[in-house]
C-alpha cells in the first residue's frame, strides 16, 4: 500500500508541512513533559484512526523509555491505573479537543478546569497546540492513506 499522494513532492504541500513538522519542534522545547506529549499524540491518532501516527508515536514512546502497559492502555486511560492525574487531564483534554464535531459544546468547562489544575498556563498552551498539531498530522494522513507499520524510531531526527 502506498499513500496517495506524496505530500513533499508538490512545493504548495511541502511548505506547508515544513512549517507544521517545526512547530512540533517547537513544542518538543516546552515544558510539557515528553511523555504526556506522546500519550496525546498516541490517544488523538487512535481517535482518528491514523495507523501512520499510531505507529510512529507508540513506536518513538517506547525509545524514549515508555511501557509497552502504559501504551497498551492509552485507549482504555479511564480504566487504567498507571496514568498519573495530570495524564488522565491531558488525555480528557486531547479526546474532547479531538472529537469536538461530537459534541455541541466542545470542550467542557470542567476538562478544561481539570487541566488548569495539573499544568501552567504555558504548559496549557503547548497542550493546547499539541492537540491541534497532532490533528492536524491525522488529518492528512488519513486523507492521502499514509501507510503504517514501517516507521523506525527518530527517523524524521
Amino acid at each position: 500500500m502506498s499513500a496517495r499522494l506524496n505530500m513533499f513532492g508538490s512545493p504548495a504541500a511541502g511548505q506547508v508541512w515544513k512549517h507544521i513538522i517545526a512547530a512540533g519542534q517547537a513544542l518538543a522545547d516546552s515544558s510539557l513533559p515528553a511523555a504526556t506529549r506522546e500519550l496525546v499524540n498516541l490517544r488523538a491518532s487512535q481517535i482518528n484512526g491514523c495507523g501512520f501516527c499510531t505507529d510512529m508515536h507508540t513506536k518513538d514512546a517506547a525509545a524514549a523509555g515508555e511501557t509497552s502497559v502504559r501504551l497498551n492502555l492509552v485507549a482504555a486511560w479511564r480504566e487504567a491505573t498507571v496514568f498519573t492525574d495530570a495524564e488522565r487531564a491531558a488525555l480528557e483534554l486531547t479526546e474532547q479537543g479531538t472529537r469536538i464535531a461530537d459534541a455541541a459544546g466542545g470542550v467542557t468547562d470542567e476538562a478544561w478546569a481539570n487541566a488548569v489544575k495539573h499544568y501552567d498556563e504555558e504548559q496549557l498552551a503547548a497542550l493546547v497546540s499539541q492537540i491541534a498539531l497532532i490533528n492536524a498530522f491525522n488529518r492528512g494522513n488519513v486523507i492521502i492513506q499514509q501507510a503504517a507499520g514501517d516507521y523506525q524510531p527518530g527517523q524524521f531526527g
